[in-house]
């Protein structure tokens, strides 16, 4: 890692754009993280506890110029959390790749057919009754968010299930009647269905806050993440997470204010150490911006078509393997 810092200009000489905190929370990270194995089994270097925060303001995005990041991706992940989803057949049919290792890893384990994840995705979109066997992915983000179970007693003592809790649903309504609560919250650890996740939620808390009044009301929002690829992950989580303010904001009449991300077992794979290596030799810059195109009746309706991005031209995608 010498060479790579030395190739990062001195603080003094720096632009002050905002990607600076994360390539110095990746280089952090990895000259100073502890060395651990993990559950994949590949190995990390972790720091305990980090804090960013990009303003969103003339929509500005969080979308990293130092590799390419696919937006378009995300978005669409996003908006199918919004669904309730939980198999991964919608993305497949929109090529949306980022789900299909672990459904690919349990039907190999649970049936010993040693298929290739090519192969297995493509019969996911082809075969519609082997994506409902093989493609879900249990209770995970979106069913929580939009689905969270109750229950209910009966008479015999034993309990049914109830309505289910939209807390997205909830969270709106609450910003428009009530702004100054400190309630505005989206949770996706559901303690009693973590074992039926195919991951439990490592994007897991999101709180919402307003500053100012009226016509100068600012949504800002803050992000818990227990765990975090910071090489893969987060740059994806810190786009759809000022999406998930933006599109809100646009839901309730207020502008966008600030994203503050804050990151629990934050760390870098031992294997990702190419892309880590490339992306610290790259400097920032140009400034890129969302446009949402049409204000759709509820958040649950926006598509694709809704967004565009301006002014983003960044350097060359990293590729590195996902751990599973």
């Amino acid at each position: 890692m010498d060479m790579a810092s030395a190739a990062i200009p001195d603080r003094t000489t720096r632009t002050h754009h905002p990607e600076w905190q994360y390539l110095d929370l990746m280089r952090d990270i990895w000259e100073n993280g502890s060395e651990r194995i993990d559950r994949t089994g590949i190995g990390t270097r972790s720091i305990a506890g980090a804090m960013l925060r990009f303003d969103l303001s003339d929509g500005a995005m969080p979308l990293l110029t130092t590799k390419r990041v696919y937006w378009k991706t995300a978005t669409r992940e996003m908006l199918w959390f919004l669904t309730g989803e939980t198999n991964i057949r919608p993305l497949v049919l929109q090529g949306v790749k980022i789900w299909n290792e672990w459904p690919h890893a349990n039907y190999v384990k649970e049936t010993g057919d040693d298929i290739s994840l090519e192969d297995f995705v493509a019969r996911i979109a082809k075969d519609e009754a082997f994506a409902e066997q093989w493609g879900d992915l249990g209770p995970v983000y979106g069913k929580q968010w939009v689905d969270w179970p109750t229950y209910t007693p009966r008479e015999d003592g034993l309990f049914e299930r109830g309505q289910g809790v939209n807390q997205v649903a909830e969270v709106i309504e609450s910003l428009r009647k009530s702004p100054g609560s400190r309630r505005h919250i989206i949770e996706g650890w559901n303690v009693a269905e973590l074992e039926r996740m195919a991951l439990p939620p490592c994007h897991k808390t999101y709180q919402f806050h307003v500053s100012g009044e009226g016509e100068d009301a600012r949504l800002n929002c803050l992000l818990y993440q227990r765990s975090c690829d910071v090489a893969l992950g987060l740059p994806f989580n810190l786009w759809s997470a000022a999406l998930l303010n933006r599109m809100i904001a646009q839901q309730v009449g207020m502008k966008p204010g600030e994203l503050v991300w804050m990151g629990g077992d934050v760390h870098l794979y031992l294997n990702h150490e190419h892309l880590i290596t490339e992306q610290l030799t790259r400097e920032p810059e140009g400034a890129p911006r969302l446009e949402i195109v049409r204000h759709p009746p509820s958040i649950f309706e926006y598509t694709i078509e809704d967004f565009e991005v301006h002014d983003y031209q960044p350097q060359g995608a990293i590729k590195a393997p996902v751990a599973v």
